[in-house]
């Protein structure tokens, strides 16, 4: 199962509950994370603007350069989908490039985005549903 992650759930697993639960599956190789350069570009950017701690951070670093639960998006489509932002097309241009299942999204403008082709945009809590009823 491939899957993109937003920005906020890295963001949110820090406070742990269903956010924290997908790190932890992600911990256990039970997905493959799918990023790209402004994907990972922006994790960076926000966390180091929330002065997350290290530790965050060199476990993000090591999932976005060389774990082996990830692929990286080199050639990405050009969409125009969140209208109310965006911003957040680099995720679904990523998912595309990838051919991910999902994307996990705290976001409202995503989420009301809702699908593209095949891949389901979808929240931490409705991902861990779908995760553990498979």
């Amino acid at each position: 199962m491939k899957v993109v992650i937003d920005t906020n759930v890295f963001v949110s697993s820090a406070r742990g509950g269903n956010p924290k639960a997908i790190i932890d599956l992600l911990n256990e190789g039970k997905f493959i994370l799918c990023v790209s350069k402004p994907i990972v570009e922006e994790y960076f950017r926000v966390f180091q603007r929330l002065k997350m701690p290290h530790k965050e951070m060199e476990k993000l670093l090591f999932y976005c350069e060389g774990a082996d639960a990830v692929l990286d998006a080199e050639q990405l489509p050009q969409l125009n989908l969140v209208e109310k932002d965006p911003d957040d097309d680099k995720f679904i241009e990523c998912a595309v490039a990838l051919e991910a299942d999902f994307i996990i999204s705290g976001d409202k403008a995503l989420l009301e985005v809702g699908h593209y082709k095949k891949i389901k945009i979808v929240t931490p809590k409705q991902f861990l549903n779908i995760f553990h009823n498979r």
